[in-house]
């Protein structure tokens, strides 16, 4: 297991090819100071066959980057500023890894944490005051003026449900579908920027097509795909109640609540809560994963599907194991795709541990779940991480 140091000295060289060395891109919280210092977007290469991480990159500086995504080509990675006043910023990847500026916008709202890139805008969820923005770009991927949507409502958390909060913008059959913590419930929006201009410039309710038990929290979701496009189901990480909800489709783009399960065994840290943060599936769709800020954690379900059948009865999920980081609040994770196996016997997985300023990376066990730290790497307060 090797441990690497970091400083923010930034640079332009590329990972050392080879058939399993992939390219990760993180983003940053700022290092114990106020926003806009010396965190930035960072860029690494990883084995993706053995885990081993290489040397860091910072490629760009840009001030509370807590999100980072790239557009469906690869060439074009966009990171929000999870600021007050929150903003997009956009980057050409250079054939050497260094990021060109394409331009910094407005969010479209308040404290933004979350955002994906569509082919012909970026969408961006809004903490802050619960707005989900539509940023479209211009013919060279710049992201242009934001397209509001504003959410309403509240829940019985009085200190985390005051108001609506849109944490997380997923694509679900094509369309944008927003979690919001605040109000638990998904949102979900028409995929023509046409028709999202029209409710921007006419506010009207966003289409609610689930909703959870008050005080819930939802805050990521995972898609298990399904025939013809369509999902199977959505697996949703609940923050506030630690749970993962089995969503499945109950006609005309609406879901309903199929099942829940505890989002970990693990026992309860010395400050008495858990708080899941991202869920993400193997490429397979086979293993569910849940980072757990609290006890720490990566907690492993089997995605059993074999009850699903003409009835639309729910995939379920079997918890296998949960395994310790090596990290102090893992906020994000990314499951690295595999390297040529056709049946991998266990899954690699990247994982930003915000608290303790580290990555690391766990071989999980496709047997029992079990996980194996395999590598670490400091790095200034990692809030996320992508695979190219």
């Amino acid at each position: 297991m090797t441990s690497t140091s970091t400083s923010p000295a930034t640079g332009t060289d590329s990972p050392t090819s080879g058939a399993a060395l992939r390219t990760l891109w993180l983003g940053t919280y700022p290092d114990g100071g106020e926003p806009g210092g010396a965190e930035g977007v960072w860029r690494l290469p990883v084995d993706a066959s053995t885990g081993e991480l290489g040397e860091p990159v910072l490629a760009a500086l840009s001030p509370a980057p807590s999100f980072v995504a790239l557009d469906p080509s690869g060439t074009r990675l966009y990171a929000v500023a999870e600021v007050e006043q929150g903003t997009v910023s956009g980057f050409a990847i250079r054939p050497d890894g260094g990021l060109e500026p394409l331009g910094t916008v407005p969010s479209g709202g308040a404290g933004p944490c979350h955002l994906l890139a569509v082919d012909d805008a970026v969408w961006v969820a809004n903490y802050g005051d619960g707005t989900f923005a539509v940023l479209p770009v211009d013919a060279s991927g710049a992201p242009t003026s934001a397209l509001r949507l504003h959410h309403r409502g509240t829940g019985p958390d009085a200190e985390r449900q005051e108001g609506p909060h849109a944490h997380f913008v997923g694509a679900v059959a094509g369309r944008p579908v927003v979690v919001d913590l605040g109000t638990d419930e998904l949102r979900a929006y028409p995929r023509s920027t046409d028709e999202l201009r029209d409710l921007a410039d006419h506010p009207a309710p966003a289409r609610v097509v689930a909703t959870f038990p008050g005080g819930a929290g939802p805050r990521h979701f995972a898609v298990l795909p399904g025939a013809h496009g369509a999902p199977a189901a959505l697996f949703v990480a609940t923050e506030l109640d630690a749970r993962v909800y089995v969503l499945v489709p109950s006609g005309d783009g609406t879901f309903a609540v199929a099942t829940s399960v505890p989002a970990t065994a693990a026992p309860l840290p010395d400050s008495g809560r858990n708080y899941p943060s991202h869920v993400a599936l193997s490429a397979d769709g086979s293993r569910l994963f849940v980072a757990i800020r609290g006890a720490d954690v990566l907690s492993t379900f089997a995605v059993v599907q074999d009850a699903t059948g003409p009835d639309g009865a729910a995939p379920v999920l079997e918890h296998l194991s949960d395994t310790p980081l090596g990290g102090a609040w893992p906020r994000h994770f990314a499951v690295l795709a595999p390297a040529g196996q056709a049946a991998p016997e266990a899954d690699l997985v990247v994982v930003a541990n915000q608290n303790s300023s580290n990555l690391t990376v766990l071989r999980v066990d496709r047997t029992d779940g079990a996980g194996t730290l395999v590598d670490e790497l400091e790095i200034p307060v990692p809030a996320c991480v992508v695979e190219a």
